[in-house]
């Protein structure tokens, strides 16, 4: 063959080895390449990364379960089980009282019945015995709930609550929880549902310093927990959730939660088909005994120690749980010397003169306050006669009528304000109203049907505002409480300092100015130190320090704030001093200090109040009828055998003998007032009134116009003679009675 390259078509270019495929061959065989992500899509994760991250954390957290698993072993009991004492301290660090000891006697769950062990379930944890020892979603709605502001949820079940109570402790931190997650996987692992349910009735606190269901039988029902009833049962169950707040006999205000959470239990034993719908139906709200005071709570101390312990969970600076577990140093405001001081007070001008022999001198009871106005610190608290026999606070309950201690809270807003009578005429010490008995008030010249009596059915005609408060007039405080406005009222009662959820205050609408709300003592003498210290209100406080193992706790910044103008509280004070030089309060003269104050009558002469203050101390004091095993309110007529007990009685004399030891040996101070213009302050020549500096003299107090008789019509120049309008509020025939 010739060795000579060979042309031609077929033989053109290098030599072939063998077929070889072209370019657009070779291209065609390869998988097309993915167009590239452009735009935001850049940013996107894909599906695989997706899926990755996922199965990472997955390994992560299913790797975190199995070594918490592992690792945390279940502990013995803890210390705090058994609750550590803490100290309560008077102002000067001297001790004034410990709660450490712990009231608890662990029974089997064979002593407790079955309808009582499901009425704590259907209050706590309704699928106990079906569940897991941990339920994760009910914990993430509850963490849910808690950060977004709809209330602090456990989400715990009753195994992680036994395990708090019994293992662990009440510290609300992301260890402890750990903990009590794994540990209450592994108990429910080792322990049956019985021995859990168990102990977690056997650890649970109820309140009344009672641990365990056979403490809290004996301290709500005087009973053993074998002999407890569904309904009593319910009503336990029903603690839990808030033992403090839930105490029905501590806190009456609160009968209406109470009794909805105990229908919650009773209900929900029903759906889960525990209890009869006929049974249900047939149960009546079993109210608990008078409850009993802890060791070493007698006397005054018991009441100081539920006040505080109140006031530092009602203030979140301590929750409740947490308070509990003890080991808390906690020195408060009040004065040792003042305490004593009001103690001896009320016993020497109440309490000796009860008698045995008397019935009704069994319902008497005593509460008193009182603050310094500059600083806002109770000085001193008086609950009762002993907290051992007479349980309920009598200085900060909220179930009784204040009475017209409540009228100077109506005049001040009325100056605040800038209020008119019907024609137009600025209301001022001296602003004349009508004072018949029983007249009808007018809203913009039209009848409201709302026409309370004085009094004794006393008329007494034209009378000026000051007269009014002195003789405690309800025709002119009702009236003038229509001319201010209600709502305007109970805006100047919740900025001097009652609680603006208090009872009956946004639902007695006229009647309001006859003190139809039931503010505590606490509560209105917050007011009145309010009105001693020229409108300038700083918030009253009973912790003066908190300490726990030597560190101090934070307490909430108290910010002085203006709860209404100078004029409106100094004008106030000067009407207020007339009713002492010669109104319904002369009692309070023996202090012998410039004084201001005002008497009050509750309802049925159920409690008479005096709330009165000297330019450094504000104190109330309120004498109240209550039944001592039905807790009914009931009248005081013929205690200490009075035909009644009215407020210028021995609540003024009680004030004025407690403020006369206190301030002795102090600088006289008067009042510095300024007043409102066409304002001032009443003398014997103007008025019938001395001042406050002056000594009254015989025949002071006297009406300067002789009264109508009852059912004479008066003059109403307070009112248009036409009706000008509707009434723009629906107001109550009756209201409170009053006193002198």
């Amino acid at each position: 063959m010739s060795e000579e390259p060979q042309h031609g078509p077929e033989h053109d270019g290098p030599p072939q080895q063998g077929p070889r495929p072209g370019p657009t061959a070779a291209w065609a065989e390869r998988p097309p390449r993915r167009p590239r992500r452009t735009g935001r899509r850049r940013f996107l994760p894909t599906w695989r990364q997706l899926l990755g991250t996922l199965l990472l954390i997955l390994l992560v957290v299913g790797g975190g379960l199995i070594a918490g698993y592992l690792l945390v072993d279940i502990p013995p009991a803890n210390s705090a089980a058994k609750a550590q004492s803490n100290v309560y301290l008077y102002s000067d660090g001297t001790e004034l009282a410990r709660d450490g000891d712990v009231n608890r006697e662990n029974v089997p769950l064979s002593q407790i019945p079955r309808t009582v062990q499901r009425s704590v379930l259907a209050a706590e944890d309704r699928d106990f015995y079906s569940e897991s020892a941990v339920d994760p979603g009910a914990m993430i709605r509850a963490a849910w709930n808690t950060v977004t502001g709809k209330g602090k949820q456990s989400g715990s079940t009753i195994t992680q609550q036994y395990v708090k109570n019994y293992y662990l402790g009440q510290e609300q931190t992301v260890t402890r929880k750990a903990k009590e997650f794994f540990i209450s996987i592994k108990l429910d692992r080792e322990a049956s549902k019985e021995e859990i349910l168990e102990g977690y009735l056997n650890t649970s606190y109820y309140g009344r310093n009672a641990y365990g269901i056979q403490a809290a039988a004996q301290a709500y029902y005087g009973k053993n927990s074998d002999e407890l009833t569904t309904a009593e049962g319910a009503y336990l169950a029903t603690l839990l959730n808030s033992p403090s707040a839930f105490d029905i006999t501590a806190h009456p205000e609160n009968k209406s939660r109470v009794l909805a959470r105990w229908n919650y239990v009773l209900d929900g034993m029903v759906k889960k088909k525990w209890l009869s719908r006929a049974d249900r139906a047939g149960m009546t709200f079993p109210a608990p005994d008078r409850a009993t005071s802890p060791t070493g709570l007698s006397g005054q101390r018991g009441y100081v120690v539920k006040a505080v312990t109140d006031y530092l969970t009602d203030h979140k600076i301590v929750d409740e749980d947490t308070l509990r577990s003890g080991g808390y140093r906690i020195t408060t405001t009040l004065d040792k010397d003042r305490q004593e001081a009001f103690t001896d007070a009320v016993d020497t001008r109440l309490m000796d003169q009860l008698s045995d022999s008397r019935k009704v001198d069994s319902y008497v009871r005593a509460g008193g306050a009182s603050i310094a106005p500059e600083t806002g610190r109770v000085v001193a608290m008086y609950g009762g006669v002993d907290y051992a026999e007479q349980y309920v606070n009598g200085a900060t309950r909220r179930d009784y009528q204040v009475g017209s201690v409540f009228k100077p809270i109506v005049f001040a807003s009325a100056v605040q304000n800038g209020s008119t009578t019907q024609d137009g005429t600025r209301i001022t010490p001296q602003t004349v109203y009508d004072g018949t008995n029983k007249r009808m008030t007018l809203n913009n010249g039209t009848p409201t049907g709302f026409a309370p009596a004085n009094e004794d059915d006393r008329s007494y005609g034209p009378i000026t505002v000051t007269e009014a408060m002195d003789k405690s007039v309800n025709a002119v405080y009702a009236q003038m409480g229509i001319d201010v406005g209600p709502a305007k009222v109970k805006d100047t009662a919740v900025a001097l300092g009652i609680p603006s959820g208090t009872p009956s205050l946004a639902t007695s609408q006229g009647a309001i100015s006859l003190g139809t709300a039931t503010p505590s003592v606490l509560d209105m003498t917050q007011v009145y130190a309010t009105l001693a210290n020229h409108g300038q209100q700083r918030p009253y406080t009973l912790v003066d320090k908190l300490t726990k193992a030597g560190a101090d706790v934070p307490l909430p910044e108290r910010a002085r704030t203006t709860a209404i103008g100078r004029e409106a509280a100094d004008t106030t004070t000067s009407v207020l001093r007339s009713v002492v030089e010669g109104g319904t309060a002369t009692a309070a003269q023996e202090a012998g200090r410039p004084a201001a104050g005002k008497t009050g009558t509750a309802e049925g002469d159920k409690a008479a109040w005096f709330a009165g203050y000297t330019p450094e101390l504000a104190t109330v004091v309120a004498v109240l009828g209550q039944h001592p095993k039905t807790a009914a309110q009931e009248p005081l007529y013929g205690a200490a055998g009075l035909s009644r007990v009215n407020g210028g009685g021995f609540p003024a004399e009680i004030w004025a003998d407690y403020t006369a030891t206190v301030l002795d040996g102090q600088p006289v101070r008067d009042f510095d007032l300024q007043l409102e213009p066409g304002a001032h302050e009443p003398g014997p020549d103007d008025s019938g009134f001395p001042s406050a500096t002056t000594t009254p003299q015989p025949g002071d107090g006297e009406p300067t116009t002789p009264p109508t008789e009852p059912g004479e019509p008066g003059p109403t120049d307070t009112a248009p003679t036409e009706p000008t309008g509707a009434p723009t509020e629906d107001f109550p025939t009756v209201g409170p009675e009053d006193d002198y």
